[in-house]
């Protein structure tokens, strides 16, 4: 049988850019194991992520807002294929590795908790409160799951490349900016800068959407620069990135472009995440579930797999990957299992 995925390999030489990690070059697996004689190897990290029970799981983890009625709010899974979407389009026209890109891209949010970012904070005041006192990281748990909790703890063994665009995609609060921080590989930045230009964008839509604020609300200096509406505002970050970064030795915007970004995502901790009376009410119950049921698996490890099986020094590790792993509705549900009565 021929080996169609040395001869893709062969194209990726002639057509990729010299910034772009060739897949016959990967520095390689946790674990080795036989090529596949017809997908390159980040081609088969991206299949592994698709088919991985943690992926699927996204589908019902929240995004900003909790467990919503309305059908067209964006929950974690969707946020990852928009971040997908558009670090392929950044990655095809500046000839990176768009095998590479997407597979960092979905898989950068596998390990997030439920209820988006509340859960992520409950985590870590439980982490720092039970554990060695290191907290908790959403992209350390991502790589933790990739690395050790699929397939029943044998892990997706995943190439170096995936693995450290996964570990470091994350800015937080972070500016945008032309630092060199971050992932090792060019693919893995345009991870991390498509990740702020998709949930930027789709936040304020879903902003919008809640009546929490209106299209008119948005910074002027911001509009003035990006346009009005979402698909002007993500075409113009898109564009952008692509135009700066065409032909320089890093994934960046023009200062312009970064600071009006900037102060979009800055009015969104302001006026959203840290302001929406209702939304920051709903947030708090969902830390306080969280961490009722981090407590209460503490006490009876025998009801958190894997919990009973540990020293009883490395049972806070294991309540996390448990609670971390769940959806919304799952932690609702055993929550209400444990502490609700029954008629």
């Amino acid at each position: 049988m021929r080996c169609i995925r040395e001869e893709y390999e062969q194209l990726e030489g002639q057509m990729l850019s010299p910034n772009a990690v060739l897949s016959a070059r990967s520095r390689g697996r946790l674990r080795d194991e036989p090529k596949c004689p017809i997908r390159t190897d980040f081609q088969r990290d991206r299949d592994r992520i698709i088919h991985s029970k943690s992926f699927r799981r996204l589908k019902y983890k929240t995004q900003v807002f909790i467990d919503p009625d309305e059908d067209h709010y964006r929950t974690r899974l969707t946020h990852t294929l928009e971040v997908a979407q558009i670090a392929r389009t950044i990655a095809r026209a500046l000839r990176l590795n768009e095998d590479l890109t997407e597979a960092i891209a979905l898989g950068h949010d596998l390990g997030h908790t439920p209820f988006g970012h509340a859960g992520e904070q409950a985590l870590d005041e439980l982490m720092r409160e039970y554990g060695d006192g290191g907290g908790f990281s959403h992209a350390e748990q991502s790589l933790r799951v990739v690395d050790v909790l699929e397939k029943h703890g044998q892990g997706l063994n995943l190439t170096w490349e995936v693995r450290d665009g996964i570990l470091n995609h994350s800015k937080g609060r972070e500016d945008l900016s032309l630092d060199d921080k971050g992932p090792e590989t060019f693919e893995g930045k345009v991870v991390r800068v498509a990740d702020r230009v998709a949930y930027v964008n789709h936040d304020i839509d879903d902003a919008i959407r809640a009546g929490i604020i209106t299209e008119d609300d948005l910074p002027e200096e911001s509009i003035r620069v990006l346009g009005r509406g979402h698909s002007r505002r993500i075409a113009a970050m898109v564009s952008d990135i692509i135009e700066t970064s065409c032909g320089r030795d890093s994934i960046a915007m023009s200062k312009e472009l970064r600071e009006a970004t900037n102060r979009l995502k800055e009015f969104l901790f302001e006026k959203v995440y840290l302001l929406d009376r209702h939304g920051l009410a709903e947030l708090s119950k969902a830390k306080q579930v969280l961490k009722e049921l981090f407590r209460y698996y503490m006490e009876h490890p025998e009801a958190a797999p894997g919990a009973a099986e540990v020293s009883e020094q490395d049972r806070a590790g294991a309540v996390c990957d448990f609670v971390a792993g769940m959806t919304d509705r799952y932690a609702q549900q055993q929550y209400a299992d444990l502490f609700m009565p029954r008629a």
